[in-house]
C-alpha cells in the first residue's frame, strides 16, 4: 500500500507542475506557441513521473517557443539520466535536448 501512496502522490505531483512552471514560461506574445510549448513540457513531466525510477522525480523540464528541451536537476545514475533524454527525445515536437542533469548517489 506505501508503494500505492507514492506513486499516486508523484503522478499528483507531476500533475501540478505544469501549474507551477506556468509563470516561468518568458514567451506570451503568441498563445499557440505558448500552448504547444506546455503541452510537450507536460508530456515530457507525465512521462518522466510513470516510469518507475524515483529519481526521475527531481528532473525540471523547460521547453522554449522552438520546441527546444532543457532537462535540468538530479539523478541517481547515469542510466536514470539516459532515460530521462530518451524519453523527452521521443515526444512529438521536441527539436533539441539540453541534459543538465546532474548524477548525484542516491542514499
Amino acid at each position: 500500500m506505501n508503494k500505492i501512496f507514492t506513486a499516486s502522490l508523484v503522478v499528483a505531483a507531476a500533475l501540478m507542475l505544469p501549474v507551477a512552471g506556468h509563470a516561468a514560461d518568458a514567451d506570451r506574445s503568441s498563445p499557440t506557441a505558448y500552448a504547444k510549448d506546455s503541452v510537450i513540457t507536460t508530456k515530457i513531466k507525465t512521462l518522466l513521473a510513470e516510469e518507475k525510477l524515483s529519481s526521475l522525480v527531481n528532473i525540471n523540464v523547460e521547453t522554449d517557443n522552438k520546441g527546444a528541451v532543457t532537462l535540468a536537476g538530479t539523478a541517481g545514475s547515469q542510466k536514470a539520466v539516459d532515460k530521462a533524454v530518451s524519453i523527452a527525445r521521443g515526444v512529438t515536437g521536441v527539436v533539441s535536448v539540453d541534459n543538465r542533469i546532474k548524477i548525484v548517489a542516491e542514499k
